[in-house]
């Protein structure tokens, strides 16, 4: 059995026992595994225990990815989520390729990502991206302006607005890190009280993925401990 293999299994068990400590059910929880900067072969490898849910940062590296699973494995339908930064001139490659967007921070943006999907597509799913614990050097919207940026979001033809998405700051405490994300499921919780259909807390990586999945979070976002540390160097 190969390392990744192993190491999803390991995630696995990890997420099914956060699961159990919260009195969730373990399928109540979604395990994105981030693939930045590891080729499309890690990809496969990992598809193989039936993963399929799979997250990217670097559009042309994830644009690359995708044809090469496509071409060497084209019997994998594997779902695709964008969970990096956006700029305005990226939207139309993400709109057109992804199924999901982690990240969007701005209306405007939103707009973009709806305007350009493809009509033949399912509409786009998207969270919000939110700045929780008010970091100046990371993107997202503050928490006060999330309701009525969401209630646009929402009406956006091409769009379905799933949930919310945040990366808060870093602690090793885990009592800590439970505040942040404690906010998050109640704004969560308000949005879904003003009527908006949301089902989705994107939130927990891999050193904090347990105080998220104890605070709500229907999706965590695994990388290095599934593929191991990466290497900056081939960006």
């Amino acid at each position: 059995m190969s390392v990744i293999r192993q190491n999803l299994q390991a995630v696995q068990r990890r997420i099914g026992e956060a699961a159990d400590n919260a009195q969730r059910p373990a399928n109540s929880i979604a395990l994105l595994a981030v693939s930045k900067t590891f080729g499309a072969d890690a990809v496969i490898d990992a598809a193989s225990t039936g993963q399929r849910a799979f997250g990217e940062n670097y559009l042309q590296e994830a644009l690359d990815k995708m044809t090469s699973v496509q071409t060497e494995r084209p019997d994998l339908k594997l779902e695709w989520h964008f969970i990096g930064p956006i700029q305005s001139n990226k939207t139309r490659p993400i709109a057109t390729h992804f199924d999901w967007v982690h990240a969007v921070d701005r209306e405007k943006i939103a707009q973009r990502l709806s305007d350009q999907r493809p009509i033949d597509m399912p509409p786009l799913n998207v969270c919000l991206q939110v700045n929780i614990s008010g970091e100046a050097s990371k993107s997202g919207l503050s928490p006060d302006d999330v309701p009525e940026v969401a209630r646009r979001v929402a009406a956006m033809p091409r769009l379905r607005l799933r949930g919310l998405m945040a990366i808060p700051e870093a602690t090793d405490d885990p009592q800590q890190q439970r505040v942040p994300f404690r906010q998050m499921h109640d704004l969560f919780s308000r949005l879904q009280a003003e009527g908006l259909p949301i089902d989705t807390l994107s939130m927990g990586m891999s050193g904090d993925l347990d105080a998220a999945i104890a605070e709500g979070a229907t999706i965590v976002r695994i990388g290095s401990a599934i593929f191991g540390a990466r290497d900056y160097a081939k960006q």
